[in-house]
């Protein structure tokens, strides 16, 4: 989800490239597990996360969403989030130890903090969010060390594609939002959430197949379906 910010209020006014140095080590977190607490629904999953996730736990996602995952709406669009539960609202895969029980395969946004990203001109930049991590002597360490993730600039094309191909929907949905209720438009719009959990989530991703290529497939599949509601 997409928020609105005043970059010099919550960052060091700079943005950062894959290459980049930024202070974020903070020596393997040393026990501390407050970014896993109390998040609420804000650990929205994209369709790599799922990937992952059911690569990794072997659970098909309807099995995922009755244990660890929840669906909420953002800015019209119905998509996955990570389940937080107990009194201290704790991430469903924070073992006893206050340790992520799936740090090999966690969440893009997981990766990223105390990052966050702005998106601009159709792509992105990184910035520190410089009030979110309480940990003090941070030291720096590259962005693509951070995010600790395979095939990198491809992993930002993907998240590129994503961001802005929800957008687009997301943009008209809240636009007619602001209108008097339209029927048929809110059962497009319907339509249009049931097609992005299915194709995106719902639907097992091979194994034996490079994911980028079956998510680039089924995005081109996914744009047709939802020009009917963004150009109607």
């Amino acid at each position: 989800m997409e928020r609105e910010i005043d970059l010099q209020k919550v960052s060091d006014g700079r943005l950062y490239s894959l290459q980049d140095l930024v202070k974020v080590g903070c020596d393997d977190c040393s026990g501390c597990s407050a970014c896993c607490r109390g998040m609420g629904s804000s650990i929205t999953l994209d369709p790599y996360d799922i990937y992952q996730l059911t690569q990794y736990t072997g659970k098909a996602f309807a099995q995922l969403l009755d244990e660890s995952v929840e669906l909420n709406v953002a800015d019209g669009i119905i998509l996955p989030n990570l389940k937080m539960a107990g009194e201290q609202e704790a991430c469903v895969y924070l073992n006893a130890q206050g340790r992520c029980s799936i740090h090999t395969h966690r969440p893009g946004i997981c990766r990223l903090f105390p990052l966050g990203r702005l998106y601009e001109n159709g792509s992105f930049q990184y910035f520190i969010q410089i009030h979110e991590c309480t940990k003090e002597s941070r030291t720096k360490v590259k962005v693509k060390k951070w995010l600790d993730i395979p095939s990198a600039a491809r992993y930002e094309r993907f998240v590129t594609d994503w961001h802005y191909f929800l957008k687009g929907i997301q943009n008209k949905a809240m636009e007619e939002a602001m209108q008097p209720a339209d029927e048929k438009r809110a059962a497009l719009l319907k339509q249009v959430n049931l097609f992005i959990l299915q194709q995106f989530y719902v639907l097992p991703y091979e194994t034996d197949r490079d994911f980028y290529e079956q998510f680039e497939g089924r995005l081109a599949q996914a744009k047709e379906a939802a020009a009917v509601y963004i150009n109607e």
